[in-house]
């Protein structure tokens, strides 16, 4: 790439980039309460929306401590400082798996309960007979214009048209590292998939071609033949333009089968009481799927994003057998060195009692059987 090109590319990338940055950051600093007495169960687990329409955090979360020259540190950074190789990175030999072997990878483990890591937030999972896709970002760009935004520098692996057949399409939020409409378009078998997203976010995906939809607040339950599907609280916020500010709603979610249970953790800060609190509810989890990227600049991050270190710390909150890093690897969208997330969540678990076959960074278009995974049920 020339010069001219790679500076214009740049100035597009991080300028779309901040500009919704700072249209959601907004939005969330409006949505964090402060908490000045100890949250109850019933205000930590229930979402709760204001007679604006807009959804808030769990109270006693985090709040924000930047500020608008904090944006423009980061715009300058990514738009003129950075080099390179820091917004598109070498890639690390193994991280992104060849088409055919992730392909053989997925079809050895049969109808098994599985887990596939197609690279950021995105998974397909095989649970209680059925198979799930996760906040399926495939495409190259995560921005509403295709060629403008942060770009895949790593990945998929699978591509949309080798999925196999989807029973259920799980999405998170609505940002656009999460919910691909791109990819979504691409979707075949439509008619007969169960889409299961935050309340406010139907519509968009009703446009999108999809009809067997339901919207979940948190503590919403979904039974489908074999498996549960739990909506439960993360904290972070909701936006992908200027006026819809955490106008739907932003999830985690708990899949249950007769024989395992695996949280998504989705986008989500780390919280003293929330995590444990759901442990509480709901029980130990055997396979914790845990965001370890996107946390610098701290000061930018700290309320929507958790560190490797606070991952471990929500796995364990969650009494979680094993620990799945995810949101990394894949495009930039932070400061952090891409591939330094993997490095702190390995020695933070290891530091916490994790064995380190408990600890899972997985590369791109990788398969694990999830038969022998089981969290201490007593």
């Amino acid at each position: 790439m020339n010069g001219a090109r790679r500076l214009r590319s740049r100035v597009a990338c991080l300028t779309f980039l901040t500009v919704t940055a700072a249209w959601g950051l907004s939005a969330c600093s409006a949505s964090l309460p402060v908490a000045p007495t100890p949250p109850t169960q019933g205000e930590l687990l229930s979402s709760v929306q204001t007679s604006e329409g807009r959804y808030l955090n769990p109270k006693g979360s985090p709040t924000v401590s930047n500020t608008w020259r904090d944006h423009v540190s980061l715009w300058w950074w990514a738009s003129f400082g950075a080099k390179d190789e820091e917004l598109r990175p070498p890639v690390p030999a193994g991280h992104v798996l060849p088409t055919d072997q992730a392909l053989a990878m997925l079809a050895a483990q049969g109808a098994q309960d599985s887990l596939t890591w197609l690279g950021h937030a995105a998974f397909l999972i095989r649970l209680g007979g059925r198979t799930l896709l996760v906040d399926p970002f495939l495409n190259d760009y995560a921005s509403p214009i295709d060629g403008i935004g942060p770009r895949r520098y790593a990945g998929p692996a699978i591509t949309v048209d080798k999925l196999p057949p989807i029973d259920v399409l799980v999405i998170s939020h609505n940002h656009y590292d999460h919910l691909d409409l791109r990819a979504l378009r691409q979707l075949p078998g439509k008619e007969k998939m169960h889409v299961i997203v935050p309340a406010g976010l139907g519509g968009l995906l009703r446009e999108t071609g999809f009809s067997n939809i339901t919207e979940m607040k948190w503590g919403d339950s979904l039974k489908l033949d074999g498996l549960n599907i739990v909506s439960v609280p993360a904290v972070h916020f909701s936006s992908r333009g200027l006026f819809d500010q955490d106008k739907s709603l932003w999830s985690g979610y708990v899949f249950e089968s007769p024989q395992k249970r695996v949280y998504f953790a989705g986008d989500t800060a780390y919280h003293d009481t929330l995590f444990k609190q759901l442990r509480a509810t709901m029980g130990p989890i055997d396979v914790a799927l845990v965001p370890i990227g996107a946390y610098e600049p701290h000061n930018m991050m700290a309320h929507v994003h958790v560190t490797p270190e606070e991952a471990v710390a929500l796995g364990r909150d969650m009494g979680a057998a094993t620990l799945v890093g995810m949101h990394w690897g894949t495009l930039v969208v932070s400061t952090e060195p891409p591939f330094e997330p993997p490095r702190r969540f390995r020695a933070e678990g290891l530091a916490q009692g994790y064995a380190d076959k408990a600890l899972w960074a997985m590369a791109i278009g990788e398969t694990r059987a999830l038969t022998s995974v089981t969290a201490d049920r007593r």
